[in-house]
């Protein structure tokens, strides 16, 4: 019953939850502390940073493999520096970092046994990235996430879905048999060479969700699979639905939970109450580098979008895409710079905390650490907010200055009459409540 109907929410798609799920203690400290980190940084990286055009270029411009594969021996990221990249995101705040250690176009960003279609045997960088990368992240104690698309536009084995249909492949000679051993055996890789890895971030289920026939992904192997390698490894799939038995973590893309902007979650999805949830979506207006792509979000938009993930108890993976030389934009860099200068002085705020008692509204959101309920305003033109709290506020104050705040119960709740904020990219009014 419970399959059946998880297949109904995601589409053709025949989901199988891993049997008897029980997660271990590995587990579950695993989750709590990612639930307390509330800012993650997502990297695609890949080939398609040489064509500048975004990560989706090979599928959108209809480029065949064999092609779109000759830009390998031109990749070459000779500034690449993971250790500075890593302070970079430690410095603003971040938590962990999600890395697409491969994405839709097939190629893996490490040295994979099972293809020579990688960085180490394809490039004449022939240096492993993610070694690098986690050896740094292990260093600077930063977790380490790991995307891996279910998907490949260029691999025959993998059947054909909804994309890559242009992309040179001959369809008949899908066989996912045998791609799903190729899939596991990388993940084995992933999972057993690079140290502790924090989670596995799957993407591309949606690839079948037309199909006549349910496609069965064999999600209940994979899991078992991850979780047996590493116990405390969380598994997360940005399936557009319910969380599945198996899955840890519950993703949400250009999305906060329970807030259906995008039109892409299943019918019938519901918000977790268990499972840590997580907001994926771009500094600018693209995943992967694009070159015309100028488009990044102001730091004041930055923060109005952590405190309203926060507000929904979620983490934040706000993602950047670097350059096919290695370096992040010099724009990625400057807004990472001024999130740090935010987070060291408002941090506390945020990490750490749980959704306020109030759900995210125009105005800001609400966090909750505690017996402190922190206030967000957001909203420069706020002069007040009233608040329709269950529980007794015994003070009321600015967080930065503790300077005392107008606080009045009425018969709504309580209403805060705000202090001079213009100038404040979040206004924080700190509530001692009982």
């Amino acid at each position: 019953m419970i399959v059946a109907a998880l297949a109904g929410m995601l589409g053709g798609t025949a989901v199988q939850a891993q049997p008897g799920y029980v997660p271990s203690e590995e587990n579950i400290k695993s989750r709590a502390e990612f639930d307390e980190c509330r800012l993650g940084i997502f990297i695609h990286w890949g080939l398609y940073s040489t064509f500048a055009q975004g990560e989706w270029y090979m599928q959108n411009a209809g480029i065949t493999l064999d092609e779109y594969s000759k830009v390998a021996d031109a990749f070459y990221p000779h500034h690449f520096n993971a250790r500075e990249w890593v302070k970079a995101f430690k410095d603003a705040g971040a938590g962990y970092v999600t890395f697409t250690s491969r994405h839709h176009e097939g190629f893996s960003m490490w040295k994979t046994d099972v293809s020579d279609y990688n960085i180490v045997d394809a490039t004449p960088y022939k240096r492993d990235i993610i070694r690098q990368l986690a050896d740094a992240c292990h260093d600077e104690d930063l977790r380490l996430h790991l995307y891996y698309s279910h998907l490949d536009w260029g691999r025959e084995d993998y059947p054909m879905g909804r994309t890559g249909k242009k992309c040179g492949k001959d369809s008949t000679r899908a066989d996912y048999d045998h791609y799903f051993k190729f899939m596991n055996a990388q993940l084995t890789e992933l999972l057993t060479r690079y140290g502790e890895i924090g989670a596995i971030w799957f993407d591309g289920m949606w690839d079948h969700d037309e199909d006549k026939t349910p496609f069965d992904w064999r999600l209940d192997e994979q899991y078992a699979l991850i979780h047996k390698l590493q116990p405390g490894c969380l598994v997360g799939n940005n399936h557009h639905g319910s969380v599945i038995p198996g899955e840890d973590i519950q993703i949400f893309e250009h999305d906060l939970p329970g807030e259906n902007t995008t039109g892409w979650v299943q019918d019938g999805m519901q918000v977790s109450a268990k499972n840590p949830l997580e907001t994926c979506t771009t500094m600018n207006g693209m995943w992967g580098y694009k070159i015309a792509d100028q488009n990044y979000k102001s730091l004041d938009q930055i923060v109005a979008l952590l405190v309203r993930t926060s507000g929904h108890g979620a983490n934040l993976l706000m993602n950047i895409g670097p350059q096919p030389n290695g370096e992040l934009p010099a724009t990625a860099l400057s807004r990472l710079k001024e999130l740090g200068e935010w987070m060291r002085q408002y941090g506390s705020t945020i990490k750490g905390t749980k959704a306020g008692d109030i759900k995210p509204q125009d105005w800001g959101a609400t966090t909750r650490k505690g017996d402190l309920l922190y206030v967000h305003v957001t909203d420069h033109e706020a002069t007040s907010v009233t608040l329709p709290l269950q529980c007794k506020v015994k003070s009321a104050v600015e967080f930065e200055t503790s300077a005392k705040v107008e606080c009045k119960k009425t018969s709504e709740g309580y209403v805060l009459t705000l202090n001079p904020h213009k100038d404040k990219a979040d206004y924080i009014v700190v509530l001692t409540t009982k």
